[in-house]
């Protein structure tokens, strides 16, 4: 296995212009690459205002607004300008990692296979979930087999969970597959965060149970399961209090449709820890998830967790352990697993405690060290295939 760093070239469709799990996994990950040594540099869209600094160096390519489902906050960039292309040929990548299948990314791994550099390709969102989301579910099967097509370009894909891994194969994804899991910013996300002055400020009383949300408040996080659930639970009289946190262009919606939640907008830093360790219960049930960065930082915090059996979320929540599972879309299961937690604060500390326990196993650098040894990996490969293409 070769001893010497790689150069890496990152292509991502939103690094840091719109804030997300996925591009702060990335920040991450070159964050880490750059400690180790590794020389990255990141190809992607970028905004006037971005969200956050970005890590590393980063190549702006030009690129358009969404035109399609009121989304038009992300952009999406249509191959590689000539501009782009002489600062790729000047870093001379000895690898080239894909984060989205989009465009942009499809325009890399050419570019790869032309010079003969292997390709990586990370999987960071359930893309395939989201026609359902936006009253088209006769997309999913062509978006599937798009998605198979373009995975098999690569050398090696890298899944955060084996449920991803199982999904890809059984699509027809015949890449070697890699886990590379998330980790935990565990200063931030931790029980001893949990503020009752902060919940008052709020609106909650110290006897109130919390229902949580916590994400990007856009549809395909499955903001319309989580108001029917809030529905059921109030025809059934369970006592409760719903607090959001995050911001997006589906919060007005999701106002009307959650009458009477707690709006507490985007929180960052020690705030972001404050506001999720002051919930009771976090409820998950997006079918997008490919991991769930936001239930490992809730269960990190000590919460219970009451997510759907999908992808990511069966591979963090241990059901009837750390918190319980319900069929995708099923709001009389989600309903119930939420009352008995309510119900019972015996129970609620239990899962809690099982949940802080769980989610301490859960380390960025061990997550991060796992791609470079991928990388390595690929290109002890290459001499015996002549070269990625």
């Amino acid at each position: 296995m070769p001893t010497t760093l790689p150069r890496v070239a990152l292509f991502s469709g939103n690094y840091n212009y719109v804030r997300d799990g996925a591009n702060q996994a990335l920040n991450l990950l070159v964050g880490y690459l750059l400690k180790q040594g590794v020389a990255a540099r990141v190809y992607s869209p970028t905004a006037k205002r971005a969200a956050f600094a970005p890590v590393g160096d980063l190549v702006s390519v030009p690129a358009l607004p969404v035109p399609l489902g009121g989304r038009s906050e992300y952009k999406f960039a249509r191959g590689i300008p000539s501009r782009v292309r002489r600062d790729l040929d000047a870093f001379q990548p000895d690898i080239v990692h894909v984060s989205s299948p989009e465009l942009l990314g499809h325009a890399a791994v050419r570019y790869a296979r032309s010079r003969g550099i292997p390709a990586v390709a990370s999987l960071h969102t359930r893309f395939e979930t989201y026609g359902s989301y936006y009253k088209m579910p006769f997309l999913e099967p062509i978006l599937v087999w798009m998605l198979t097509r373009f995975y098999n370009k690569f050398d090696r894909v890298l899944v955060p969970t084996p449920s991803m891994a199982a999904l890809l194969t059984e699509w027809g994804v015949t890449t070697p597959i890699s886990i590379w899991s998330r980790g935990i910013d565990h200063q931030r996300f931790q029980p001893s965060r949990r503020s009752l002055e902060w919940r008052r400020s709020m609106g909650i009383e110290d006897g109130d149970v919390a229902i949580g949300f916590l994400g990007r408040l856009v549809k395909e996080k499955g903001l319309a399961i989580f108001a029917e659930v809030l529905a059921e639970l109030r025809s059934r009289g369970v006592p409760h209090k719903v607090l959001v946190i995050g911001k997006g262009p589906a919060r007005d919606w999701f106002a009307a449709q959650a009458p009477g939640a707690i709006f507490a907008g985007f929180q960052s830093g020690d705030d972001l820890g404050r506001a999720v360790a002051s919930m009771d219960v976090f409820f998950n049930p997006s079918l997008t998830e490919t991991f769930g960065n936001v239930t490992t930082e809730a269960m990190a915090a000590g919460i219970p967790v009451v997510a759907a059996r999908a992808t990511g979320a069966v591979d963090l929540v241990v059901d009837g352990e750390t918190g319980f599972l319900a069929p995708p879309d099923d709001r009389v299961a989600y309903a119930d697993a939420i009352e008995r937690i309510v119900a019972d604060p015996v129970l609620r500390e239990r899962l809690g405690r099982a949940s802080f326990a769980r989610a301490a196993g859960y380390r960025w650098d061990a997550a991060n060290s796992a791609v470079l040894t991928a990388y390595r990996e690929v290109l002890d490969d290459v001499p015996s295939r002549g070269g990625a293409s």
